[in-house]
């Protein structure tokens, strides 16, 4: 590692409370590693950062909230990036890779609710209680298991939503315990929602570090945080995603494990309205974990998820 003893790496970010922790734990566990490179972090804002009035799947979000960050690597004004993974298109722009992924923490969504409701789960909520989320994901599995909540948009960072939800706006949201873990927000979580109700985003829990394709030396630098488990498990999330040409803002849900050297997959799509929802599981060996992930795509595709997902392009296109 001599030749990047004497240099400064730069991490580039977003700038809201959630990311710079993120990136300041990546750049904590770096130094104690290579305590000898000054590690540097540059703080960027990106669209989807900037524009807040309007719901992420009626602006294109694949890349809204990395754009800015790649820019800055391909200007070589930063050497590699620190992002939620799940924000990560499974696409990258040419000359850039996923460099790393880190250990994952619990993936699950959380119900977080009003105080009114603190004595409530999400199947005793009452009838019309109006449930935040701007995750179509969240949206369509949750109209499907309970048809008889009302669903609002609600954007915004963690703190944000959270004074939107105790003013009163919300009887209860939508957050990912990840993201309520890592701002030490663990007393909000109210409920862990189960997977057979919600199945979780591509990647979520995990960091997903984007770095210019080919430079050893950051890569070298990177490995050092890479979980492999972890690695496997996005992976083939990240195919079956690629696979079903789904961005973030599509209706498309996974759970995976491993246990030894196999590795099960479970994923989901669904319709807007709640009303189709088609699911299946694959499995095999991990070293296989991106094929896993084009099989389980081909599987729910048989089972009418191309159709599904066609309709919820056309809607998204015609508002």
């Amino acid at each position: 590692m001599e030749s990047v003893d004497t240099r400064t790496i730069r991490i580039g970010t977003r700038k809201s409370q959630l990311a710079l922790v993120q990136t300041y734990w990546v750049k904590a566990e770096l130094e104690k590693h290579f305590p000898h490179i000054n590690f540097e972090v540059e703080k960027m804002s990106t669209q989807g950062d900037k524009i807040l009035d309007v719901a992420l799947a009626k602006i294109g979000d694949k890349g809204l909230f990395t754009k800015e960050l790649e820019v800055g690597m391909l200007n070589n004004d930063t050497d590699f990036a620190v992002h939620s993974l799940k924000d990560l298109p499974t696409n990258l722009p040419e000359g850039l890779m996923l460099g790393c992924i880190t250990k994952r923490v619990d993936p699950a969504d959380a119900l977080v609710v009003n105080e009114k409701h603190k004595d409530k789960q999400l199947d005793t909520l009452p009838e019309g209680a109006v449930i935040g989320t701007s995750s179509l994901r969240r949206l369509a599995q949750l109209r499907y298991h309970f048809p008889h909540l009302s669903f609002k948009d609600v954007r915004g960072n963690v703190n944000t939503r959270l004074a939107k939800l105790d003013a009163g706006e919300y009887d209860a949201i939508i957050l990912a315990v990840a993201g309520l873990q890592r701002l030490n927000m663990r007393d909000r979580i109210h409920q862990v929602i189960p997977g057979d109700i919600s199945l979780h985003a591509v990647g979520q829990g995990a960091l997903g570090i984007e770095c210019r394709a080919g430079d050893t030396e950051i890569l070298k630098v990177l490995k050092v945080l890479e979980d492999a488990d972890s690695r496997d498990r996005a992976l083939a999330e990240r195919s079956f995603l690629r696979e079903l040409e789904g961005g973030c803002q599509v209706p498309i849900g996974v759970n995976t494990s491993i246990e030894g050297d196999n590795l099960t997959l479970v994923g989901m799509v669904a319709s807007l309205d709640g009303k189709q929802l088609v699911k299946d599981t694959v499995a095999g060996n991990r070293t296989d974990a991106e094929q896993l992930g084009k099989d389980l795509a081909n599987k729910l595709r048989s089972m009418g998820a191309g159709d599904i997902l066609a309709e919820i392009f056309a809607q998204i296109e015609r508002n």
